[in-house]
Parts: structure tokens; C-alpha cells; sequence
């Protein structure tokens, strides 16, 4: 049964007024470090949503792929395309290691990839720079996750945002953000014997 518009409105006004109280102390502005982990599906799609949210708001930034590799994505595509001015685009690996089976060749690549990201966070035209993936370069220790997070810490610039995608995060790196999403899976169709498909994996 519902309330009586009266008493909703009351109840309503009433959590206006404590979270416009809540909001007035929320003052600050800075450059996030934000990791989108687990094993659940969306890491790299609610990324990407970062993205085309500051390409929208005229806002530089920059997305370096640690390992997926040439295959065609419908982001990688979009933003070559339409939006290459605002958003400069690095794939750098070569695909999943179970792909590559050349754990030297892909170190160097996650090494490659890593120089890419320095360079663009330092450039503080970037309001966000996306790392997709390298927590995957991280835990198979293609990269150093104590000089990765000394280099956030030390020289990202205050109001970047940097964004790591990937399961399986590094606890040093979780230690050290400002915003952490675990994605559950419940349920995911690939169990079911469907393969991935345009529009919604890639």
C-alpha cells in the first residue's frame, strides 16, 4: 500500500534536507585512482563509459590496452573514427597470454605498454587515462605492481584520473585508490556454450 501524497512529500523533504546536508561537506576535487576488478562482466565497458563521458565534456584523455590485441572493438573503432582529437587510442598487447604462449615477448609488450601510460599521465592535458587490463600484466608479473603504484603516487598529476581495469587487482594497488568496484558474476552466457558477440563483448 502506498503513503498519502502528503506524508510522501514530508518523507521526501525530510531526505532532501539530510542529504543536502551530506552534500554541502563534499567539497574537495581531485584526480581519482579507480579500479574496476572481478570476475563478473563490465570492467572495461563501464570504463569506457569514463571515457566517452569526458570525451563529451570537451576533456582529453587517453586508454592504453595492455593485452587484448588487434581484434576490432566497437570502442577502439568509435573513438578512432570520431574521436581521435580527443582521445588518444594505444592497443599495445597482443592478445590474452594463452594466446601469445611467449611469456617474454609479452613482457615486453606490458613493458611498452606501461612507458605509453607514464607518458600520458604525466601529460596533464589528459584528464583520464584508462589502463585496461594491466591488472591481468600485473598478476602475471609482467610489471613491477610496486613501481606501478610508486609512479601513481608519486608523479600522477592532482586531477588526473587513472583508471586499471582486470581481475584479480594487486592489493597494493587496491590499497592505494580512491574508488574500487569488484564485479560479481552471478550468471554469464558463455557457461551456457555462447560465444562472445558484437555489441556486447566487443
Amino acid at each position: 500500500m502506498t503513503d498519502d501524497p502528503d506524508r510522501h512529500a514530508m518523507k521526501m523533504a525530510k531526505k532532501k534536507a539530510a542529504r543536502d546536508k551530506i552534500m554541502a561537506t563534499k567539497t574537495d576535487e581531485k584526480g581519482l585512482i579507480i579500479i574496476h576488478t572481478g570476475k563478473g562482466k563490465g570492467k572495461s565497458s563501464a570504463a569506457f563509459g569514463m571515457i566517452f563521458r569526458c570525451i563529451a565534456h570537451d576533456m582529453p584523455c587517453a586508454v592504453v590496452q595492455f593485452i587484448k590485441g588487434g581484434m576490432s572493438t566497437g570502442e577502439r573503432d568509435l573513438i578512432l573514427s570520431k574521436f581521435s582529437d580527443a582521445c588518444a587510442f594505444h592497443t599495445m598487447g597482443e592478445g590474452f597470454t594463452w594466446e601469445t604462449q611467449d611469456r617474454e615477448r609479452d613482457t615486453e609488450m606490458a613493458q611498452a605498454a606501461w612507458e605509453k601510460a607514464k607518458e600520458l599521465i604525466r601529460d596533464e592535458r589528459n584528464r583520464m587515462v584508462l589502463l585496461d587490463e594491466i591488472n591481468i600484466a600485473l598478476r602475471y608479473d609482467y610489471l613491477d605492481v610496486n613501481e606501478v603504484v610508486e609512479f601513481l603516487v608519486e608523479e600522477k598529476p592532482d586531477m588526473t584520473h587513472v583508471v586499471l581495469t582486470g581481475r584479480n587487482a594487486k592489493d597494493e594497488l587496491i590499497e592505494i585508490a580512491d574508488l574500487v568496484t569488484e564485479m560479481e558474476l552471478v550468471k554469464h552466457p558463455f557457461r551456457s556454450g555462447v560465444k562472445a558477440q558484437i555489441g556486447v563483448e566487443f
